[in-house]
């Protein structure tokens, strides 16, 4: 016969369970984190400029030969200053042709100062030390120009310089508060009607975002449409001023489920796993590499080139076994890859 403080005792120990899948599966955020509203949609902005300063190390060009669109770019510049140079004399082994990238608020106004990427088009080896030629923005091609950018490019310095295992990526860059807005964007404009899309569709977080909202403004007002997209409808609210209701939305906390993800970067075997993910019995091969996962081993490496593993190991100790053995970053990528394809690894596996 079952007491009532034996039932007792089960739901506080069923409470404490469902308490802690509830914490391992999801987290709390803000809906403006989960969430883009369809007014604020960014804008992306795009130019074609030259990077100057480099020490030898540009386009590989004499005489209008190989990248010849930079001997062009050079010849055009200096024609603006009312400098004439023939092509056919031009040596750019310190410039660089380059594509500039930048992804910015459609309420940024003019003034605003935003970061940009730089990357090279040309054969250049390297873009160390440049500075980039004040470079004209377009929100598209054949559009006119919005924004400016310029100023020295800070790269990635990678790894923690071990020989043959990091590399630094010298052909692209970034600068920092490098562009600058000289013209208004289109401001779209508020809607009592609106759509809020999930960064990462959910439908359990989708109903959680339409929950909490209608909690706070009142049955109706959040429409769940699909698991990337939540309708609002704040007719008759708008006395209280939409850019106040739109930022009392943003605040509101939910439950966001959190997917069970293991992204590795390819480059430097790098391995980073969402929440407590667990790997299932299985035997992996790749190249002089074995993985055993279960079968009864007791944990360890076998014979050289092998590792034994108990079932249920978490991702961050197979990772940590296969840096162990030195395994390279394109291995590891691999072995995850087959983790995941024979089911004994429940995520889903990014490589970048």
């Amino acid at each position: 016969m079952v007491t009532k403080r034996r039932m007792a005792g089960w739901l506080l120990l069923g409470g404490a369970v469902l308490g802690q899948a509830r914490t391992a599966q999801g987290q709390e955020a803000r809906i403006r984190d989960l969430t883009v509203a369809g007014h604020e949609v960014p804008v992306r902005l795009v130019g074609y400029g030259l990077v100057v300063g480099l020490d030898g190390s540009g386009d590989r060009v004499i005489g209008g030969f190989s990248s010849g669109h930079t001997v062009r770019s050079v010849a055009n510049l200096l024609r603006r200053f009312d400098v004439e140079v023939p092509e056919a004399v031009l040596r750019t082994r310190n410039v660089a042709a380059v594509l500039v990238t930048a992804e910015v608020s459609p309420y940024l106004r003019p003034g605003a100062r935003f970061e940009v990427q730089v990357s090279s088009v040309g054969d250049a080896t390297s873009l160390r030390g440049g500075i980039l030629w004040m470079t004209p923005l377009v929100p598209e091609v054949g559009a006119e120009p919005v924004a400016t950018a310029q100023g020295p490019l800070l790269m990635s310095e990678g790894g923690d310089g071990t020989p043959g295992r990091y590399y630094t990526v010298e052909t692209a860059g970034r600068i920092p508060d490098g562009g600058v807005l000289e013209r208004p964007l289109p401001t779209p404009l508020f809607a009592e009607t609106t759509v809020l899309s999930l960064k990462e569709p959910d439908l359990s977080t989708a109903r959680r975002v339409a929950e909490a909202i209608e909690a706070l403004l009142g049955e109706g007002t959040a429409e769940v449409l699909d698991p990337g997209a939540v309708r609002l409808h704040l007719e008759g609210l708008a006395e209280r001023g939409m850019a106040r209701l739109l930022a009392d939305i943003g605040d509101l906390v939910v439950e966001a489920e959190r997917p069970a993800r293991v992204v590795i970067d390819a480059r430097n075997g790098t391995v980073v796993a969402g929440g407590q993910v667990r790997v299932g019995e299985a035997v992996v091969s790749h190249g002089g590499l074995t993985l055993a996962v279960g079968g009864g081993v007791e944990g360890g490496g076998g014979t050289p080139g092998e590792l034994r593993m108990q079932p249920g190991v978490s991702v961050q100790e197979v990772a940590a076994a296969l840096h162990a053995v030195a395994a390279p970053p394109a291995a590891i990528a691999a072995v995850f890859q087959a983790l995941r394809d024979v089911g004994a690894l429940r995520a889903q596996v990014v490589v970048r």
